[in-house]
C-alpha cells in the first residue's frame, strides 16, 4: 500500500466492526418492533435499554481506531481520543494490542489488536500463520507508524503536546438514554 504523504491512513479491527454491525442491525430491528407494536412506558424502557446496548456495541467494537496523519497520530479509544504529535512518540510496540510510548505516557490502542489464536500459533511455532492473520496486520501497522515516525517525527515543536478529549457525543447519548430509561421506569 503506497500512501501519499498528505493522506490519512486509518487502521481498525475489521472483525470487531463486522460483529458491531450485526449486533446493531439486530438492535435496530428490535427498536422497530417496539415502535410498531409496543408503545408503552415499558416499551420506552426496553427501547432505551436496547439503545444503550447498541451504543455500548458501537463504543466497544466500532469506534476504536488508529489514524496516521501527516501532523499527528490520532488514537480513538472507547470513550477518549488522543492526538499525539509525531515528535513526542518514543516507541511503538505490539503486545495483545498496539501501544504508543511517549516520554511520560503509554497509550493503548484497541483499534489494532492481536487475536489470541494467532498469538498462540506464533508462540508454539506449529502451523504457519496466514498472510492475513492479525499478527501480520499488526506488524504492518507498526511498520507504517515507524515509517511515519521517520518521515514526520524529526520536526521539533516546543509547544507540541498530547491532546486528549472525551467522546462527548457518545457520552451525551448514553446519559440521555439512561435518564429517559429511569424516567420511564419511574412512570411505569
Amino acid at each position: 500500500m503506497n500512501a501519499k504523504p498528505s493522506e490519512n491512513e486509518q487502521y481498525l479491527s475489521a472483525p470487531n466492526r463486522i460483529t458491531a454491525v450485526v449486533v446493531m442491525v439486530i438492535g435496530a430491528l428490535g427498536l422497530i418492533d417496539i415502535v410498531v407494536e409496543w408503545r408503552t412506558m415499558g416499551g420506552l424502557l426496553a427501547a432505551c435499554l436496547i439503545g444503550l446496548l447498541m451504543l455500548g456495541t458501537y463504543v466497544g467494537l466500532f469506534r476504536p481506531s488508529v489514524t496516521l496523519r501527516p501532523q499527528s497520530l490520532l488514537i480513538r479509544n472507547h470513550i477518549r481520543d488522543h492526538v499525539v504529535p509525531w515528535n513526542l512518540i518514543t516507541d511503538v510496540d505490539m503486545t495483545d494490542i498496539l501501544r504508543i510510548h511517549t516520554e511520560d505516557r503509554r497509550l493503548r490502542c484497541p483499534g489494532v489488536q492481536l487475536v489470541m489464536r494467532d498469538m498462540r500459533k506464533q508462540r508454539v511455532g506449529g502451523r504457519k500463520l496466514k498472510a492475513e492473520s492479525s499478527v501480520s496486520r499488526a506488524d504492518f501497522v507498526v511498520d507504517r507508524i515507524d515509517h511515519h515516525l521517520n518521515l514526520y517525527g524529526g520536526s521539533d515543536s516546543a509547544d507540541a503536546q498530547i491532546v486528549t478529549t472525551w467522546a462527548r457525543p457518545e457520552l451525551a447519548i448514553a446519559a440521555v438514554l439512561a435518564v429517559v430509561a429511569l424516567v420511564a421506569q419511574l412512570l411505569r
